[in-house]
Order: C-alpha cells, then structure tokens, then sequence
C-alpha cells in the first residue's frame, strides 16, 4: 500500500520518521539509526529514521494480511530443474570447481489485494506462528523495499570493533535428521566466513566459539556457528560488508566459483532473499544484520500487480541426494507459505 508510513521493525524496537535514504554503506558509520536491505544481486538500501522506540511486534489482527491463496504459489525452479541443478552441482564438485554450492527458487503469488497490502501484518502473523531471532520488518515502498523477514540466521552483529557472524549449514526436522554431510557441510562454511572475516580483522583476531551447535526452530532444527573477529584499526561498514557479501552460508565455497555456478542455474533473482536485513545504530556502534532467508518481499513491478515473493534452498555438496535437497527446500518452505496464505491458522496449527 504506497501511501503506509516508512517503519522499521526489529528485536523489540519500531522505528519511524524516515529522514534519509541513502544506498553508501559508510553512511553506517555516521549518526542514526539505520534499517538496512541488502539484496542478494548487490543493491543496498539504507534508510535513516527519527523516532526509534520500544515496541512490541503487535498482535495479528484479523484480515488485516490478505495473503494469497495457498495453491497459488509458483517457484522459479520446478522440481524436475531443482534436482537436475543439484546434479550438475555434484559435476562441478567432481570437477574440482567448487566444495559446495547454495542451489535456491524463487516462489511467487499474485496478492488479492495489493493496495491492502502490509508488510507490517504479516510481520505480526509471522511473530506468532514462526518465531525467529532475527524477525524484523522494512516497509520503504516509495524505495521498493517491502521486506517480512523470519530469519534464524545471523550475517553481522557489531558491537565497537567486535564482529560476530552466525552461519547456519546442517537442517532436518530433528537432530536425529542431520547427517554427516551437514556437518561437514557446517565446517566447510565455517572456514569460508573465516576468511571472510579474515580479510577486515586484526590479525590472529578471527576465532570459532561455537561449532555445530544444535538449534531448534518452529518445525526443523539447524546446524549453527558461531565466528568471532576484531575490525581492523580502519575498516568500518563499508569494508566489512565488501569482505563478506553476499552471505557465504547462501552461496558455497569457494565463494567466487559459486557465485559464478549459481548465476547459471538459478533462473530468477533473489532479491532480499539470501541478502543482508537488519539495522545499525551508528551513535552505539551497534548493528546487527540477519541472512535474508526465510524472508517474504512485495514486488509490485510486475505486469500482473503486486506479487509476495518468498525465496527457499539448500546447501549441495558432493554427498547431496536431489530428491532429498528438494524436500529439504520443501520444508523450508511449508509452514511460512502456510502463514502467508493463511492456512496455517486456518488449520489450528498455531503452535
């Protein structure tokens, strides 16, 4: 809806008042309070806000999100390209051109009425029925960032020179699910943000606190890490998020030969999904930015009107099964289209 206010939500605070837009990512270490949407392709938006308050994410009101029907969702990969994409992964690894690679899909749905159309509501519905650590709301649509995000994974937290990143590699429904491949799948991108990392930090700075720990979500259980570091005397935001963009979690390693694997295989863009979503507060020094996963956004440049859009993947690696990585996306995906087509509730699966 284009004439709601410009809000920010995250980890019990609303912010409004936008004052500035801005896509320079050293305006993150100046003065304010920042919301910041990264998409997967490189495209920045930062948005500076005047009033930023406690706030608790309100209670879902009832047909207050109008989401699309639930048979209406399309993905960008069917399941007959997803798995062939995972084979020609496997050739790739054979290959010796990469270790590991993120294959995703796009799902899209018309909405059924796009001038009603509110992030913030679905961010509310979200809360209740998948809640996340890093579940936040962007609601720029004069800058076309319409962004709910439900995202368990941290890309960046900042606190003064201290760095943290989050990656998470390894999901099944329980622990009992995750096999061998998911934890060497964990460290192989653990390695990877390391390096990351590496390349902004002080020397010898850079350590792994936390390997392969077991995190349970609503649903499915993840694999996650933790890598630690200290910024380098001059670097700041700008050069921090050069070093470790796009998230490495979402991409595969080596990065470069992913990225390149990816882009041939992928048949629609990512968009936030798979980007960098969260806020700075550059008077503390403070920020901290979620992987753009388990993430629904509006796109309203398309012919047909406005469409929510919700992105799903998997890690694939040389011991990957492609009917396996499909189900897994399949997983992914199940209970937050629920949520966004209101069948969820519909269901009385409001756990």
């Amino acid at each position: 809806m284009h004439d709601l206010a410009p809000l920010a939500r995250f980890g019990g605070l609303v912010a409004s008042d936008l004052r500035d837009v801005t896509s320079d990512p050293a305006a993150l270490d100046s003065t304010g309070f920042w919301a910041v949407a990264a998409d997967f392709e490189g495209r920045l938006v930062c948005a500076r806000f005047g009033d930023v308050r406690p706030e608790p994410v309100p209670v879902p009101v009832p047909g207050a999100w109008r989401g699309p029907a639930p048979d209406d969702w399309t993905s960008s990969l069917d399941r007959a390209a997803y798995t062939a994409g995972v084979r020609r992964i496997r050739e790739h690894i054979a290959a010796g051109e990469v270790y590991q690679a993120n294959l995703c899909r796009v799902l899209s749905a018309p909405l059924p009425d796009p001038a009603a159309a509110d992030v913030d509501a679905l961010t509310a519905l979200l809360a209740r029925d998948n809640p996340a650590p890093y579940a936040g709301t962007i609601r720029l649509p004069a800058h076309g960032v319409e962004i709910a995000t439900a995202s368990p994974e941290l890309f960046l937290r900042r606190d003064g020179r201290v760095v943290e990143s989050g990656p998470i590699k390894g999901t099944g429904r329980t622990a009992d699910d995750l096999l061998e491949k998911d934890h060497a799948e964990n460290v192989m991108i653990v390695d990877l943000v390391r390096n990351d990392l590496g390349r902004v930090c002080a020397t010898g700075s850079v350590t792994v606190p936390e390997l392969c720990t077991v995190e349970e979500h609503p649903g499915l259980v993840h694999l996650v890490s933790t890598v630690r570091g200290e910024l380098a005397r001059r670097a700041g935001w700008p050069e921090l998020l050069a070093a470790a963009f796009p998230p490495g979690s979402v991409t595969g390693a080596p990065k470069s030969s992913a990225l390149k694997i990816i882009e041939a295989l992928e048949t629609a863009p990512r968009g936030p999904y798979c980007g960098g979503i969260g806020w700075v507060d550059a008077e503390r020094g403070t920020g901290e930015l979620a992987v753009g996963i388990r993430t629904f956004w509006i796109d309203r440049t398309t012919p047909a009107g406005a469409v929510l859009r919700f992105g799903t993947g998997a890690g694939i690696t040389w011991g990957s099964d492609p009917e396996r990585e499909w189900d897994e996306t399949e997983l992914k995906a199940s209970r937050l289209l629920a949520v966004a087509s209101g069948a969820y509730e519909a269901s009385g699966r409001t756990a």
